[in-house]
Order: C-alpha cells, then structure tokens, then sequence
C-alpha cells in the first residue's frame, strides 16, 4: 500500500489514544479504531507510521501489529488467548531436557533450572521436568496458579505475552521477560540453548540463523511493548 498521509498525530486523551493520519483515526484490520492505553506506547506508534516512506510496510511496525492483535483478537475473547498462553506451560521447553551429551543436559540444568525454581517461588507453580522427549503433564494446581497469573494481565499485555511464550515455546521464559528478570537477549539465550549448542557443534545452517533473528526480533518487540505498557504506571 502507498503512503497516502502526510501528517501523523496523537489524538485522543487518557486511555483512549489514537493514531491519526492527516486528522483521520487509524483503523485497525477489523475496523475498530486503534486506541492505546497509554501516551508512551502512543508516540512510538505514531513513531512508526511516521517512518513509513513510499509504501507502507506492516511487517516494519510490530507495535502497530501488536496493538491491533490486542484490540482485534484479545479483547473480544481474552479465554481463549489465556488457554493459548497456558498451552506453553504445559508443554514448556525449560521442562524438556536431555540426557545426552553430558555437556548439553550440564547446561540444560545449570541454565534452566534456577529459572523453574522461580517460577515455582513466584508462582506457586512448580513444573515437572522430564528427561527427553517422553510428555510429562504437569500439575494441575501449578496450571491454575499460573493461569491466575495470566488472567489478571490486560487485553495488551496478553498480546505481548502470547507473541513471548509463542517465540521461546516457554510461559516460564515468557513471564520472566515480561517481569523484567530477562532481557530479550537471555531469553533468546535461555530458550534457544539446545539449538545454540548445536550450532556449536556443528556449525550454522542459514535457514536457522534466519529463523532465529526472527525469535530475537519478537523477544526483542514483547519486551518493548510491555516497557511501554509499564512506563505510564511506573510515573504516577
């Protein structure tokens, strides 16, 4: 699609910011109107718009993307994404470790291991491990308790946490991202480690380099929108 606009500004007041292109509201692919919570997540949106040239590019602005996921498909059935979200806690990576070669399952405790016990302490949630790739199901009241903790996330937050749980295949990992215990990077490192080590092993693969940029590219993006979801509470 052509750029078409020429001015981009913040409008609206409070928690009902929206984006406007040369006065008129940006909608969002369901038709609603993109209104934001706040002003700090509003500007860099706005930001986005304003960097687009000749042509727009969705994929060049994932605040955008993020925002209108939460208005178009969050908060119409937030149920639904929480039992999306909590999929990955059935199922979390952290849970999955190997048994050989010895350096790789050293790693895997060393590295995971202190993060589960987190997640155990914080959440009252503590997550069965299993050796290999036998499924282990995990407790019931581990589930609930983190399933609490999901639920009490706004319609925006949950759209970040489900971008994060979906890119490190880990709700432990996408929850300390989101509560700032990890940075983008060493949650990419922590939920990435067997594919790194291989990668030691034997070498890189370029579709593999490829799809890990895009892992750290949507780490990198949940980390920021829930930065600037939290930055509006963080001055009052």
């Amino acid at each position: 699609m052509k750029r078409f606009y020429k001015q981009v500004a913040v409008g609206g007041s409070g928690g009902q910011l929206t984006i406007e292109l040369d006065g008129r509201p940006v909608l969002t692919p369901a038709r609603a109107r993109l209104e934001l919570p706040n002003a700090a997540l509003a500007r860099q949106v706005a930001d986005e718009w304003q960097a687009q040239t000749e042509k727009i590019d969705l994929e060049n602005m994932p605040l955008t993307k993020l925002s209108a996921t939460a208005i178009d498909r969050v908060a119409p059935n937030p149920d639904a994404v929480v039992d999306q979200i909590l999929d990955y806690a059935k199922t979390d990576t952290l849970c999955y470790q190997a048994t050989e070669p010895p350096q790789l399952a050293d790693r895997q405790r060393t590295v995971w291991q202190p993060h589960l016990d987190w997640a155990a302490v914080t959440y009252d949630a503590p997550l069965r491990v299993t050796r290999g790739m036998i499924a282990e199901d995990q407790p019931d009241t581990s589930l609930q308790a983190l399933r609490t903790a999901v639920q009490r996330l706004t319609a925006f937050q949950l759209a970040g946490m489900a971008t994060a749980a979906a890119a490190a295949g880990s709700l432990v990992v996408a929850l300390a991202l989101y509560t700032r215990r990890l940075d983008p990077e060493a949650a990419f490192e922590v939920s990435h480690l067997e594919e790194l080590f291989q990668a030691e092993q034997w070498g890189e693969d370029a579709a593999a380099v490829a799809r890990r940029a895009a892992v750290r590219a949507d780490l990198a993006v949940a980390a920021n929108f829930f930065s600037l979801l939290r930055e509006e509470e963080e001055r009052q």
